[in-house]
């Protein structure tokens, strides 16, 4: 399996505030990885630091084997971030249209790509309304459109079924499964355990460091309890 993402002994500072502490996490092909923790626990600031919008202050993160920011391979590369970056005054077709092309697909592909992604989250009756007049839910469901197109290398979720009903987000986990098998490597922020549940791996960040990294399975064992929200819980009352 080929390596996607590697961090190497990652720390960060914000000031004088800690928060990443000497952070080791690697992401290969076909595997799906989890990142969960309360909300201030680093994972925001992680896949930042990975994706070189912020700079560590000590360690290695290479990405595709490229330290970051690297423009030459951000087309390989699906990114979802908690607040959405989109065009309000455009469409969603036009939404799309302009961030495959700005990915490099052949222009002749892009339309047959939208459609399957549009059905994917659900979108396809409302591709041709502008984005400013999309509820909140609608809006997270085209910025999950948008890391998806393009068949990217790397997909980097972060908290993407927020907002997202129940039914929706199992059939956005069945295309992210199929991904997977595809050879894709996967990487998801989430609060929602279940998901949790549906990783090949999933880590457990808290206070910015990796307290216990594993599959669901084995975490589980190690923690002697029957759920990743467990996992969660007792982990979380040994750091305290």
């Amino acid at each position: 399996m080929e390596k996607l993402l590697d961090l190497q002994n990652i720390t960060k500072y914000f000031g004088k505030q800690l928060v990443l502490k000497n952070i080791n996490f690697d992401l290969s092909t076909g595997q799906i990885i989890g990142l969960i923790g309360p909300s201030g626990a680093g994972k925001s600031t992680m896949i930042k630091t990975m994706l070189g919008m912020e700079k560590a202050d000590e360690g290695l993160a290479l990405v595709l084997n490229h330290h970051m920011p690297n423009r030459h391979i951000l087309g390989q590369i699906g990114y979802m971030a908690q607040s959405d970056a989109l065009y309000e005054k455009l469409t969603g077709l036009e939404n799309l249209t302009f961030f495959a092309t700005m990915k490099g697909i052949k222009k002749k592909d892009i339309t047959d790509s939208i459609q399957h992604i549009a059905q994917v989250v659900d979108l396809s009756k409302d591709l041709h309304k502008s984005v400013s007049n999309y509820s909140g839910g609608m809006k997270r469901r085209l910025s999950l459109a948008i890391a998806l197109i393009g068949n990217p290398k790397l997909l980097i979720l972060d908290e993407p079924t927020v907002g997202i009903d129940p039914a929706l987000r199992r059939k956005i986990w069945q295309e992210l499964t199929h991904l997977k098998n595809s050879g894709m490597g996967i990487l998801i922020t989430t609060h929602v355990m279940d998901e949790a549940e549906l990783t090949d791996k999933v880590g457990l960040l808290l206070n910015g460091q990796i307290m216990a990294f594993g599959s669901p399975k084995n975490l589980k064992t190690r923690y002697a309890v029957s759920s990743i929200e467990d996992v969660f819980l007792k982990a979380e009352g040994e750091l305290l």
